[in-house]
């Protein structure tokens, strides 16, 4: 064990309120979501050489591939609201 020497390493004290320090969290601002908090999830079956086509074309255009697939669902399902003119 030559070399290792001392750890300057500590393990960090056990908070005295537990549920207060878990509630708390950790300082940081949460993430900014890039979906409304109004949506569903929805879960599809594709191949694994789909997934991999899909995830490259989320990648070329600089999405990710939650944002791509909504996208195209939205393309393909607009809102009739919206509807198109004839």
């Amino acid at each position: 064990m030559s070399g290792l020497g001392k750890s300057s390493r500590r393990f960090a004290a056990r908070p005295r309120n537990v549920d207060a320090w878990i509630s708390a969290g950790d300082g940081k601002p949460p993430a900014p979501r890039s979906r409304s908090v109004n949506t569903a999830r929805l879960t599809i079956d594709v191949t694994p050489e789909l997934r991999k086509r899909i995830k490259l074309a989320a990648l070329q255009r600089g999405l990710t591939l939650a944002d791509l697939l909504r996208a195209m669902l939205a393309e393909a399902f607009p809102d009739e609201d919206q509807g198109s003119a004839p």
